[in-house]
């Protein structure tokens, strides 16, 4: 497969992400007042169960991490995916789906960032005035106040951004160095999963049938976000893709619209203006 045909496909993967993950946003926030913890931990340990079918079926093609960085660098994405996980669920639980969306929406510029340090993928100086802009956008959305506060939500959406952009330079790490996408995600949700099982073996609540249910959609619904991102980093570096991304601002703010009558205020319209907008010129420039 050519390089252009590898853009195009982590394009489609990437804007596939980015439906699931939105769905997946909408049954935790259905779910209700449950523990970050316990939503992260049903959530996963069903995308255990889904990720280990193609991960069975194609056992022979696997690849494993093949030296100990790698597998170190596998270890990291599943630590810093797991804390980015639970606070991007706190962050859906307390502030709107979109708001929550866009703030998570640092993370490819994160990804740029750290790219340039571990895959020394030139950064040019339009990209980098183009990430002080994003933030400058997203500040418009956390409303920080006169004293340099903000909402625990927004502030748990900011950490979650950090960390998902730490996790998914794992994760094009991994797939430049031939790590399979299955064994990737079948990896990060197992040991996701265990790593949350003390918290809900100390603070677990009784779900309805209702929330039960909830959490499992999101599970499958991540797990397609999962698959979505890990091909899509594996198929094109981040520079190329990783603003299609914000599709997902789009598919989020239709969903809080519907289900509950979520509308941007005019600083957060502003801050998505700004956030997406220099996405966009982003891809113009390097194309």
């Amino acid at each position: 497969m050519n390089n252009k045909n590898n853009i195009l496909m982590g394009i489609f993967c990437i804007i596939m992400s980015g439906i699931g993950f939105s769905l997946m946003a909408l049954f935790i926030k259905l779910s209700g007042d449950l523990p970050s913890m316990q939503k992260g931990f049903f959530r996963n340990i069903i995308a255990v169960a889904i990720s280990s079918i193609p991960l069975i079926k194609h056992w022979k093609n696997i690849n494993f991490p093949a030296n100990k960085v790698s597998w170190t660098v596998l270890f990291s994405r599943t630590i810093f995916g797991t804390i980015g996980l639970v606070f991007n669920f706190y962050a859906i639980s307390h502030i709107s789906l979109a708001d929550s969306t866009i703030i998570q929406k640092l993370s490819p510029f994160v990804i740029i960032i750290l790219s340039y340090f571990f895959f020394k993928e030139r950064m040019t100086k339009f990209q980098f005035a183009a990430i002080v802009i994003a933030f400058i956008g997203v500040g418009f959305i956390v409303k920080p106040t006169g004293a340099g506060l903000i909402s625990m939500g927004a502030l748990a959406a900011l950490l979650g951004a950090f960390c998902s952009g730490i996790a998914y330079t794992c994760v094009r790490y991994l797939g430049t160095h031939n790590v399979s996408g299955e064994f990737i995600i079948f990896f990060f949700s197992s040991l996701s999963t265990i790593l949350l099982l003390p918290y809900l073996i100390f603070d677990y609540r009784v779900m309805t049938l209702y929330q039960l249910s909830m959490l499992i959609l999101a599970g499958a619904s991540a797990t397609i976000g999962q698959y979505g991102v890990t091909f899509a980093y594996k198929y094109a570096a981040a520079k190329n893709i990783s603003v299609f991304d914000y599709s997902q601002v789009l598919f989020s703010g239709i969903l809080g619209f519907v289900f509950f009558n979520e509308l941007p205020d005019l600083q957060s319209l502003i801050g998505y203006i700004i956030v997406i907008s220099v996405g966009i010129i982003l891809v113009i420039k390097n194309k």
